[in-house]
């Protein structure tokens, strides 16, 4: 089994800072990718940032310039570095990592549980 735990979400002002950890645990025999998608009320998920499959970076625009992804890969552990929050950045933070559990596996997607990011005065 596969987990992937986050931590680091909650409330706080605009032009604030917050971090959020992912780290994965479990039967992993290769991890492919780390990222980090939100969910805000209303909306489909969408892509903060994320390392691809060459370590590359990819950024959503509107975070260009204040987040920062970056990543332990001996702990399995993605991090986003968030500076000057605005309120549009409130949302559900969910961190997905495409890992493969044996050398035979398939590759598969897997999910943290959330956790809630707040931007307000």
């Amino acid at each position: 089994q596969v987990q992937l735990v986050e931590s680091g979400g909650g409330l706080v002002q605009p032009g604030g800072s917050l971090r959020l950890s992912c780290a994965a645990s479990g039967s992993i025999f290769r991890v492919y990718s780390m990222g980090w998608y939100r969910q805000a009320p209303g909306k489909q998920r969408e892509l903060v940032a994320a390392f691809t499959i060459d370590d590359s970076t990819n950024y959503e625009d509107s975070v260009k310039g204040r987040f920062t992804i970056s990543r332990d890969n001996a702990k399995n552990t993605v991090y986003l570095q968030m500076n000057s929050l605005k309120p549009e950045d409130t949302a559900v933070y969910y961190c997905n990592a495409r890992i493969k559990k044996s050398w035979g596996s398939r590759v598969d997607d897997y999910w943290g549980q959330g956790t809630q990011v707040t931007v307000s005065p």
